[in-house]
């Protein structure tokens, strides 16, 4: 009888598959490596982001680490790649497309070994604190003793990033001079002589009045050490930057004079456009794009009959005083009346809104001197921030007003407040994909949004129209310099009156620029590729579908599943527009 029982029990098991030979379904799979990846990539710093102090170990800088990092990194890619797409859904099929595109640029920036260049013209591990610092409790005493738990952490990061450009020097892997140059200047509000001025020991200034004395003596003398040291490891920062790292620098600008700088460019040109496009081909299409919208501006020159030529427009538009705001305050209210106005026309073109709110802020005042005359910051409603439209009030003189609508649409609505704000409100996708940010989508979406500005009846007047035509021949130069910078040899004077003898935007305007693509290989291009991208896919769905043609529906279809490859976004379309003619059938 017991061998009996024994070989049925034996039988059971053998018909009955194993627990672990149970094959786990494809999609099961990928959410699985997703959240390996998300749990793999963060560290405890990413909560100053957030408005949380951090607790736990930081990520390091150095070279060995981040070998580390990427071998990791290479081994998540590997695993996402063999999963194959048959057994995929749509959206699964876009977030593997999606994670592949972020974890090669991560892979990429390493095997060309640019976080030697741990900045650019517009700063980088050393100033990206200041607007961290202010969303930041500082309410309690326990506040107070996690900030002074971590900071020591950030000095480390100074450490560490001196020691990369350090190393980048022994490799000829160096920014260029004009970017030193910048970087020294963004450097001097963070290097003091006295450190109870320094924005480090703003938040001792003022301690809540509820918090112990003892706590309170405790809390400020070990703020003067560390903050003391902290200061101190940024003034031999600056030493360093301005003798030994300037001497290294070199004048030539474009990254192609670093060994491998050439590579990562046609690199960076496929990254940026998510597209399989050369340099040269760009830069082709740019010439193009000037030749058009240069046919444009001048309509608009003998519209209002000017007696002049082209440059002479340009210096009356640069000159004239009725074409700039008096006051900070008076450019900051035109752009937040400029911001309302569009918002007005939403619903006409939109059938999904955001929720969360946006607001109009000048550009802090450390890093506006060599910032460009207006960005995005994303908001959150975790954090309770509302998005903020920043417009730079610094030099007035440079900042002209016939531009501000266009600016406006791209910067705030229907541009990046609204596209950014509606992808962080998507339900059912990785959380990822609420977050990252594919430039030829974005960049492509805010200057496509400019474009809807003509149907929004935002330009008024023939300057704000020539103000419309200036800021989409700036992207369309940028295809020009940008790759004339990093990969023909250009100057930077060549790009300079390349871009000051074809846009109507101030010379100031025009310097940061070009120091922006110098020190930013291959960003500036993602503009113009995907708004034409963008406004192709749009003449495609109007031609198939005639009359059924829908405005909202087309935007719906574009922005559904956030930032997307425009691969990708020209699969939606086509999807969107199969699915609207079967349905009237």
């Amino acid at each position: 009888m017991k061998r009996y029982l024994l070989f049925v029990l034996l039988s059971a098991m053998a018909c009955r598959p194993a627990e672990k030979d149970k094959v786990q379904p494809d999609g099961e799979k990928l959410a699985q490596l997703f959240d390996e990846i998300d749990k793999f990539s963060g560290s405890s710093e990413d909560s100053l982001y957030r408005g949380f102090h951090p607790k736990g170990t930081w990520r390091s800088a150095l070279p060995e680490a981040r070998l580390q990092r990427i071998d990791s990194l290479q081994k998540f890619l590997d695993e996402v790649l063999s999963i194959d797409d048959v057994n995929l859904s749509e959206q699964e099929k876009i977030s593997k497309q999606v994670m592949i595109i972020s974890l090669r640029d991560r892979i990429d920036q390493f095997r060309y070994k640019m976080y030697y260049i741990p900045f650019n013209a517009e700063g980088g591990f050393y100033n990206n604190m200041e607007r961290t610092l202010q969303r930041l409790p500082f309410t309690t005493a326990q506040h107070y003793y996690d900030y002074l738990h971590w900071l020591p952490n950030y000095i480390t990061v100074l450490k560490e990033n001196r020691i990369l450009m350090q190393k980048g020097m022994e490799e000829g892997i160096v920014a260029p001079k004009v970017i030193v140059r910048n970087t020294l200047e963004l450097l001097k509000p963070w290097v003091v002589q006295d450190y109870h001025v320094s924005i480090f020991y703003k938040p001792f200034h003022v301690l809540p009045a509820d918090i112990q004395e003892t706590d309170r003596k405790t809390i400020l003398a070990q703020a003067d050490r560390v903050v003391g040291e902290l200061v101190n490891e940024y003034q031999s920062l600056k030493t360093f930057v301005a003798d030994e790292y300037m001497a290294a620098a070199k004048e030539v600008p474009g990254i192609s004079q670093v060994p491998g700088g050439k590579e990562y460019y046609e690199n960076r040109v496929q990254h940026y456009a998510t597209l399989p496009l050369t340099p040269d081909s760009v830069h082709n299409l740019g010439l193009q794009e000037v030749a058009r919208i240069r046919a444009a501006m001048q309509a608009i020159i003998e519209e209002v009959k000017f007696r002049g030529s082209f440059s002479d427009f340009l210096k009356f538009l640069r000159t004239d005083p009725q074409f700039y705001a008096k006051s900070p305050q008076e450019l900051l209210n035109y752009a937040a009346w400029l911001s309302k106005r569009a918002e007005a026309q939403l619903p006409k073109l939109f059938n999904k809104l955001y929720t969360l709110p946006f607001t109009v802020e000048p550009v802090p005042d450390n890093i506006a001197p060599t910032y460009t005359g207006g960005r995005y910051v994303g908001g959150s409603w975790e954090s309770k921030r509302a998005g903020i439209y920043w417009v730079n009030t610094y030099n007035l003189k440079s900042r002209t007003l016939y531009t501000l609508p266009a600016l406006t649409l791209h910067e705030a609505v229907p541009g990046h407040h609204l596209q950014i704000s509606l992808a962080a409100e998507l339900k059912d996708i990785p959380r990822f994909r609420n977050q990252y940010y594919i430039s030829a989508f974005g960049e492509g979406w805010g200057l496509y949004s400019e474009f809807l500005g003509e149907e929004m009846g935002m330009y008024t007047t023939p300057y704000d129209w020539f103000g419309r035509y200036t800021y989409e021949m700036w992207r369309a130069c940028r295809l020009v310099v940008d790759t004339g910078i990093h990969y023909k040899g250009w100057t930077r004077e060549q790009a300079l009156t390349y871009l000051s003898e074809n846009t109507a935007l101030s010379i100031h305007e025009v310097t940061t620029e070009i120091d922006r693509y110098i020190g930013w290989p291959g960003q500036a291009l993602s503009y113009k590729i995907g708004e034409i991208k963008i406004k192709a896919l749009r003449k495609k769905a109007e031609e198939a579908l005639g009359d059924k043609f829908n405005i909202g529906e087309f935007h719906e279809a574009i922005l559904q599943n956030g930032s997307v490859p425009l691969t990708v976004l020209e699969m939606q379309v086509d999807a969107y527009i199969d699915q609207t003619l079967k349905s009237e059938i």
